[in-house]
């Protein structure tokens, strides 16, 4: 059974968590950075950002979270749906799906009508309903395709 849920304060995949963020995103020079931001997004009252895990038998088989802002040019934009990973031997099994619909259940019920992502992948969130609005950079320089959803 699978079951998405919010991490906060003292919970125990908080640690696990982090490191598969950073694992997907960070380098060797960044783990501050992402235990940082999750750590943070755990305090109480904070609205974003918010990291979510799918766990399936205790164990974490994907992440998902709602930014501010997402490392992207268009700052304009906001909230962001990121860190969306699910391990390889679960793929295809809808995770990545469940956790984009979280992420946009969540972004509705704290007030946005919108919600945006940046990717480089080819022709998977469109198969979400999710609509390409333009282009936008990378903090490195690489482009990349911004996606919104109603």
């Amino acid at each position: 059974m699978q079951t998405i849920i919010e991490l906060t304060a003292g919970s125990p995949y908080l640690d696990e968590a982090v490191k598969m963020i950073w694992t997907q995103w960070g380098d060797e020079h960044n783990f501050n950075f992402f235990q940082d931001m999750v750590l943070y997004s755990c305090s109480p009252g904070t609205t974003l950002p918010k990291f979510y895990i799918c766990l399936q038998n205790e164990d974490i088989v994907g992440t998902c979270a709602l930014l501010r802002y997402d490392l992207v040019s268009r700052q304009d934009l906001s909230p962001w749906l990121a860190c969306l990973y699910v391990v390889p031997g679960e793929r295809v099994r809808g995770i990545g799906t469940a956790l984009q619909e979280h992420v946009v259940r969540e972004a509705k019920r704290k007030g946005f009508d919108r919600i945006f992502l940046c990717t480089e992948l080819e022709g998977y969130y469109e198969r979400s309903n999710w609509r390409q609005i333009g282009r936008g950079y990378l903090y490195t320089g690489q482009a990349v395709k911004i996606y919104e959803k109603a």
